[in-house]
């Protein structure tokens, strides 16, 4: 929770942290969100409603007659009722280059295209899904081996950092329409993303394996399972039909794709821990 961290940090005067309610985490327990542990750490009140829309929920937000929201990944869409209440609006702190990656998943879709620079904009919210003028960007390139995890971690505090510069100067900053024309979507991922095949390009196996970590996570078939990737890399050559055992080594087990080899580094079989790939998988081949 960089932001709020960096917010309090700053001196800003923090009314109420808003975060989504309790899930059920490990074996059924609630499990509090990360914003909310911080806030309370920081001595902070903390509301979690079900709905942000909902007009009791609007009547106490605008009860504290707040000067400007903040939005981090909140995961609901803002209302216009919500949106007008802070005198000077709600700025958002997204994960990507905007008009990049508009959506939910910003930081596994740079990954899978393949891009080699992403960064965090802070924009002025309005209505619209990431469509709002933009107040500021810092780039940062996407490491050939980050996860989606690593990068999102960077990203979150690049994009505090940012945040509070940029209130900081906000009288100064003249809002930039963003092209709109250029936006690109980042839609939310799904647990079936995950379901792969050694029918891939390597490339295309190595990308998802990185933006899809945390969540869903990647599973490949290996010996009539499905084995879950922790960590691989594209092999240096090798052919065969995809899903042929090539090589077990010291970098892993080496198994064929559409296109070349992939080689998998880490990973977790049904019901194990994870560990090296060769130790767990190199008495069986690929399925």
């Amino acid at each position: 929770m960089p932001s709020l961290r960096a917010l309090h940090a700053a001196g800003h005067r923090v009314l109420l942290a808003v975060t989504q309610p309790d899930r059920p985490g490990h074996r059924r327990r609630l499990t509090p969100p990360a914003v909310k542990v911080a806030a309370q750490e920081l001595g902070l009140p903390v509301a979690q409603p079900e709905r942000i829309r909902d007009p009791d929920v609007v009547e106490t937000l605008a009860g504290l007659e707040p000067e400007l929201g903040v939005v981090v990944a909140y995961g609901q869409i803002i209302p216009r009722s919500v949106l007008d209440l802070p005198r000077r609006g709600i700025v958002n702190v997204h994960a990507s280059l905007l008009p990049r990656w508009r959506g939910a998943a910003p930081v596994p879709h740079a990954i899978l295209a393949g891009d080699r620079v992403t960064g965090v904009t802070i924009m002025q919210m309005d209505e619209e899904l990431d469509h709002g003028p933009v107040l500021a960007r810092r780039e940062t390139a996407i490491g050939e081996r980050e996860t989606a995890a690593e990068l999102a971690g960077r990203l979150a505090e690049l994009g505090a950092a940012l945040l509070v510069e940029t209130l900081a100067g906000l009288d100064r900053i003249q809002p930039r329409e963003q092209d709109h024309g250029a936006a690109t979507r980042a839609g939310k991922l799904e647990k079936a993303d995950g379901e792969l095949g050694w029918d891939l390009p390597a490339i295309e196996l190595d990308r998802r394996v990185r933006a899809f970590d945390p969540w869903p996570g990647v599973t490949l078939p290996y010996a009539g399972r499905r084995v879950k990737v922790l960590r691989g890399h594209v092999g240096e050559g090798g052919a065969g039909e995809p899903g042929t055992l090539l090589h077990v080594g010291g970098r892993g087990v080496e198994v064929a794709t559409a296109d070349g080899s992939y080689v998998l580094e880490e990973v977790q079989v049904p019901g194990g821990r994870p560990g090296p790939a060769r130790s767990l998988l190199h008495e069986v081949g690929a399925g």
